[in-house]
């Protein structure tokens, strides 16, 4: 079965499902397509009967971009209020797949960016081609940090790595992601399709039940607060778009030049 939306594609089989970012063109990026396709897919995921595990990939030399500064340009002065209405569809998506009773394997190359990365460490297994980068872009833009970053990094790198991370807009080679805890595995660039797929389809011949309820226990022990975690960031962001330094961030990085913050 596949479903085709705007910038998503779901194909399942054999009880595996394959969801694929398809604007390799644009980047793949988090803009309003994305989060209402996330949202839906996941959605649907939750009424698959047989799904047993999931892939999550993208076409094209990159993962993901993250979010779409083309459109944030042009209504820079209005952001709180965008902001506000992506978050809405993206974090009921990110909910949904986090706890989504089967595991979620994610296939990663090229750069994976700002909440891309905070996407993809929700997953439960990350493959990396040895050539990608993860870098986290919110603090050179004057933002805070969303799609769930928050958490999933501290979750993935422990909170001291994941604040210098963010705080510091660090860009790590795969060796350095896999040394923090950001990917579990990397392979060659050529092998990275395979490697991932292998390990997705090992998962879903595995014990679904049992897999279920191990990712709710470590949900359950690690992110108690995941819902309120979400809402947090989301308005956070949403306030702190409205900053000067927001503005500037995202002006200058439009510009291709220097971003001169004022610390308001």
């Amino acid at each position: 079965m596949t479903t085709n939306l705007s910038s998503l594609r779901l194909d399942i089989e054999n009880g595996l499902a394959t969801v694929t970012l398809t604007q390799p063109a644009r980047g793949n990026p988090i803009d309003g397509d994305f989060t209402r396709d996330f949202k839906e897919v996941f959605l649907e995921l939750w009424d698959t009967q047989g799904l047993r595990a999931v892939l999550l990939r993208a076409e094209g030399s990159n993962f993901s971009f993250g979010g779409d500064l083309k459109t944030f340009h042009p209504v820079r002065h209005a952001l709180p209020a965008m902001v506000r209405r992506l978050t809405s569809d993206l974090h009921v998506g990110l909910s949904r797949a986090w706890q989504l009773p089967v595991p979620i394997v994610a296939e990663v190359q090229g750069w994976a960016m700002g909440g891309a990365v905070g996407l993809l460490a929700g997953c439960d297994v990350v493959v990396a081609a040895e050539s990608t980068r993860f870098g986290s872009a919110f603090s050179h833009l004057g933002f805070s940090c969303d799609s769930g970053s928050s958490v999933t990094l501290t979750f993935r790198m422990g909170a001291a790595r994941a604040r210098r991370f963010v705080l510091m807009g660090e860009v790590l080679s795969s060796a350095e992601a896999l040394a923090a805890g950001l990917a579990d595995q990397v392979v060659p660039d050529a092998q990275l399709t395979d490697s991932a797929r292998e390990i997705a389809v090992r998962l879903a011949t595995g014990p679904t039940l049992a897999y279920g309820e191990i990712k709710r226990l470590f949900l359950r022990a690690g992110h108690a607060q995941l819902e309120a975690q979400l809402e947090d960031e989301a308005l956070t962001l949403a306030r702190i778009s409205s900053t000067e330094d927001a503005q500037e961030g995202v002006a200058a990085m439009f510009e291709r030049r220097k971003a001169s913050f004022r610390g308001r």
